[in-house]
């Protein structure tokens, strides 16, 4: 009899000191939003609707770096980075990499 492991997932919180950088990705875009957890506020958002159509690494790079500067722009330089259910390659990693160069910590 094979046993199933069964991963729970962490629940990463944004404070007011490090809001969560959340990034959610459909098949045809990819979206971005800078978030603190306690009041609900979305301090910044940017998607591959309004930059570029499409769902590939060059339209994630510029959602990553219009992210950057959106944040940037309303005062946060600090985030934790919430990939949520999505591994860690391709679009988000070219996301990630592009905010880190925009001016983002995480």
């Amino acid at each position: 009899m094979k046993r199933r492991i069964i991963k729970k997932k962490r629940k990463i919180i944004g404070t007011t000191e490090r809001p969560r950088l959340s990034v959610y990705r459909s098949n045809n875009n990819i979206f971005a939003q800078v978030v603190e957890d306690f009041s609900g506020k979305t301090l910044a958002s940017a998607s591959s609707l309004k930059l570029e159509k499409g769902s590939n690494i060059a339209a994630a790079q510029k959602v990553g770096e219009a992210l950057a500067q959106a944040a940037i722009k309303a005062g946060v330089k600090k985030v934790v980075f919430d990939k949520g259910e999505f591994l860690y390659h391709g679009r988000l990693k070219a996301l990630a990499d592009a905010a880190r160069k925009g001016g983002l910590d995480f």
